[in-house]
């Protein structure tokens, strides 16, 4: 039998189009459970398979003790429709089912940001109000908002949008979340990580924690442990201006207050509040000693330690000198969460 990649036993939630979205209530990468994979073994490269009768039979025994856990997951009597997801290789993403069980995988710190091939995700996932009763497609919310009206309720719209919230599907261990709508399903936040109210964490992108996060970190934007993304402070990602360079920030960095960067950092590097670094800004170049080498494209300087980035006070110009200091975070801020 081949090793799977990835599967999944969980909820699928329908309507009359198709698949709305699926919560996984059981995770695993392939080799983490033979008697399982051999039962949910398949030679197709992706597969929804229904839990019922005797293949349900079969998940609680492969399952052993830990299927008491998942009674409600197996237990035919229930409303709701469950199902195992399966993937035999890393492919693109083909259908809805294998895109919540990716996005899973990263959120539940299983697989890390960039280690799956997510090609597809946005063709197969449908745009969908999500509210506070379920998600719906926008054409359906008038009705569902009448109906509740009638009842003397509100709906409420949280947002109209393809990837739904993290918080929504599951809640990583050891981190606090200040907006919950600002970290998208799919974000991989690491023990000790802090998002405050004006951090922004996309799919497919996430910190290593422990680290505070008060800015954005876009789409295949790795930031290392404890880093300081300071309050609206943006990081380049792929989805926009970013193209296919994927940038990542190394431990023990700072990025200030309202500044942001489009090069990657190594480890132990700054840069100040308000500046923003491209690929193309022109950077003066000084040594340990602060006497100046040359200027260079700021790309080229991309992934280096021990770098800090200030702007000279009178001349405007951008300045990369040698970082002699390393952040610190607040131990109070991280060590209970």
């Amino acid at each position: 039998m081949n090793q799977l990649f990835a599967y999944g036993l969980g909820f699928v939630r329908q309507d009359h189009l198709g698949t709305l979205d699926v919560w996984f209530a059981h995770l695993a990468c392939g080799g983490a459970a033979p008697a399982l994979e051999k039962v949910l073994a398949t030679n197709r490269k992706s597969i929804v398979t229904p839990i019922s009768g005797a293949f349900g039979e079969k998940i609680k025994a492969a399952l052993g003790a830990s299927a008491d856990a998942l009674a409600p997951l197996l237990d035919e009597r229930g409303s709701a429709s469950p199902v195992a997801v399966t993937l035999l290789e890393d492919g693109p993403i083909e259908d809805i089912e294998s895109a919540y069980l990716k996005l899973h995988l990263i959120s539940a710190r299983l697989k890390q940001p960039n280690t799956m091939n997510l090609d597809g995700l946005f063709g197969v996932l449908p745009t969908l109000a999500w509210t506070n009763l379920s998600p719906m497609r926008p054409q359906d919310v008038p009705a569902a908002n009448m109906r509740e009206r009638l009842r003397g309720r509100s709906l409420q719209v949280r947002l109209v949008d393809k990837i739904p919230p993290l918080t929504d599907y599951l809640v990583p261990t050891g981190v606090r979340i200040g907006d919950a709508s600002r970290i998208r399903l799919g974000a991989y936040l690491g023990e000790g990580t802090t998002v405050m109210h004006e951090g922004f964490v996309n799919f497919n992108a996430g910190a290593i924690g422990p680290g505070m996060v008060e800015g954005r970190i876009s789409q295949g934007v790795v930031v290392g442990a404890h880093s300081d993304l300071g309050g609206s402070a943006s990081i380049m990602g792929t989805l926009s201006g970013g193209g296919t360079v994927r940038v990542s920030i190394g431990d023990e960095c700072l990025i200030g207050a309202n500044a942001g960067t489009g090069i990657s950092l190594g480890n132990r590097c700054t840069i100040e509040a308000g500046l923003y670094i491209t690929a193309s800004t022109p950077v003066s170049v000084f040594d340990a000693e602060g006497a100046r080498i040359g200027e260079v494209k700021a790309r080229d300087l991309s992934g280096r330690d021990d770098m800090l980035f200030i702007r000279n006070g009178l001349t405007g110009g951008i300045e990369c000198r040698t970082n002699r200091s390393k952040v610190e975070l607040n131990a109070a801020l991280h060590a209970h969460n």
